[in-house]
């Protein structure tokens, strides 16, 4: 979907990793990270024996890919008319990087998981309990801002984005990924009890009397289907 942010972001990710397919890109990118200090331009063609103008055109090409950030300071430690342009250096971002195919959500688990222990454990309410407390806030969040007049429409364009790959079946919606998968193949009820609450709570927020997330589990998708009654567009 053109303009889709999501999109844009997978597409970043990919852009980025894919860089360091190049040998001196990817080799720059591991000396930079291995240091303690940030890196100049000069340090890293020394340190790789590179030219610098070759130094530079990759270390920057790999702080547009997002790997490296860039800070600028004055290596001499002179200060004031005279001393000198700052240098620019150059450090990995403290950003993560991460493309996975298909696509899995386990930091989505873990903030899930982490709140729902916080909670028991300052209110007493069982773990399980609380983790779907925490889906259910989750999934109605990701309504936010959605066209509920639109209702399996729009449950499938956030679904999309989210890493499920929706697809039409019969009068509703089948889910070909489980963003969770080696978590729910380990953990099976808690994880897909925690995925169920989720997507009925987007359901809910979208169209109380429209969407129904089902769970039905089964061999190569996730454990849930999304089904549509009066509101089918």
């Amino acid at each position: 979907m053109a303009g889709d942010p999501h999109v844009t972001d997978f597409e970043d990710r990919v852009a980025g990793i894919g860089s360091l397919a190049d040998d001196t890109r990817r080799a720059l990118y591991r000396y930079v990270c291995s240091q303690p200090d940030p890196v100049s331009r000069d340090q890293a063609a020394a340190a790789l024996s590179l030219p610098r103008h070759q130094a530079k055109f990759h270390l920057d090409r790999l702080e547009v890919a997002g790997l490296l950030q860039v800070e600028y300071a004055r290596l001499t430690g002179r200060t004031g008319p005279g001393a000198g342009r700052p240098a620019k250096l150059y450090r990995r971002t403290s950003s993560p990087i991460t493309v996975s195919l298909p696509e899995r959500r386990y930091e989505l688990a873990a903030e899930l998981m982490a709140r729902a222990i916080s909670r028991s454990t300052s209110t007493g309410t069982p773990v399980a309990d609380a983790l779907t407390g925490a889906a259910r806030e989750h999934g109605q969040s990701l309504a936010t801002g959605v066209d509920p007049a639109l209702a399996l429409r729009s449950a499938t364009e956030v679904l999309a984005r989210n890493g499920y790959e929706p697809r039409p079946y019969d009068d509703g919606v089948q889910l070909a990924n489980c963003p969770f998968d080696a978590l729910a193949r380990e953990h099976t009820a808690l994880v897909c009890g925690m995925n169920h609450a989720l997507l009925s709570a987007l359901a809910g927020a979208l169209a109380p009397d429209v969407l129904r997330a089902h769970l039905a589990p089964a061999a190569g998708r996730c454990c849930v289907l999304l089904t549509a009654g009066a509101e089918t567009t």
